[in-house]
């Protein structure tokens, strides 16, 4: 059985404005490449990417299409492939709003926007200098403590958590195992727009071995099957990165020009991620 938010990679991309805030995984987490490609080729601008809680080629390629204005994370790179050059140039340029984090803070916001809380308190980051750089967040002191100050982080309630399940169902239950970085996501955000690699028959959330590391339809507005959606990256439980092809990545996009041709062959040209 199938449902109508059940569409294909272009019609959910089509479904993300111009400026909204989205969120997502890290690159071990399941990244949804097809829609980032996806995204890219509809040319969407101004989006708010919030790292969950770090970036890696999707960020860098969003962001060397010129598709964000605005990056809420606590590091960018392509891990042991390199630094990230498109995120480089974009924060030498200033030409990106960056908002520095940790991995701690942005787990934390994520959980103030997942309780409808305004703010989430934490405590490692008082006296630090990436404290100092973000007016937004505030410090305050303890109204059950005496001199024990705290800070408080804003909530991140994303526009759209995108990412890429291991499996779903015709209902829109998404597997995604012990992930439980995009449970988190798809709690906190107004709607999460997700592929998976196969759309299987049954109810997952009926299957005893598995309900436990599904996110229920109720967080789902959008579905895509995309076998092998999350490539050149891997998938918990699925196939590992494409090494060879981050190798590549970071020797083309050194440079613009590079970066350019990288965009005409394996996102415009709608060739194999994997070539």
């Amino acid at each position: 059985m199938t449902i109508d938010l059940i569409i294909d990679v272009d019609s959910l991309a089509a479904r993300v404005p111009d400026g909204a805030k989205i969120a997502l995984v890290k690159t071990t987490g399941g990244v949804p490449m097809d829609l980032v490609r996806a995204l890219i080729r509809r040319e969407v601008r101004g989006l708010h990417v919030v790292c969950v809680p770090t970036g890696g080629l999707a960020v860098d390629l969003l962001i060397g299409a010129g598709c964000v204005e605005t990056l809420e994370t606590s590091g960018v790179t392509l891990d042991e492939f390199g630094q990230a050059p498109a995120f480089g140039r974009a924060v030498r340029a200033g030409s990106l709003r960056l908002l520095d984090a940790t991995c701690p803070a942005v787990y934390a916001g994520l959980q103030a926007g997942e309780k409808g809380l305004p703010f989430m308190p934490l405590r490692g980051l008082l006296g630090s200098d990436i404290a100092a750089h973000r007016a937004d967040w505030k410090v305050i002191d303890n109204p059950f403590g005496d001199d024990d100050p705290i800070a408080c982080l804003p909530a991140i309630v994303p526009d759209f958590s995108l990412l890429h399940a291991r499996q779903a169902d015709g209902h829109g239950n998404l597997y995604v195992g012990d992930t439980r970085e995009v449970l988190l996501m798809a709690h906190a955000a107004r709607k999460t727009l997700a592929t998976a690699e196969r759309i299987s028959d049954g109810n997952l959330l009926e299957d005893d071995a598995m309900r436990a590391g599904v996110i229920p339809n109720v967080y789902v507005s959008g579905l895509a099957e995309a076998e092998g959606g999350s490539r050149p990256l891997g998938i918990p439980g699925g196939y590992v990165v494409d090494g060879e092809h981050l190798t590549l990545y970071a020797e083309m996009a050194r440079d613009e020009d590079g970066f350019g041709e990288y965009l005409d062959r394996f996102v415009f040209g709608r060739k194999a991620a994997a070539e």
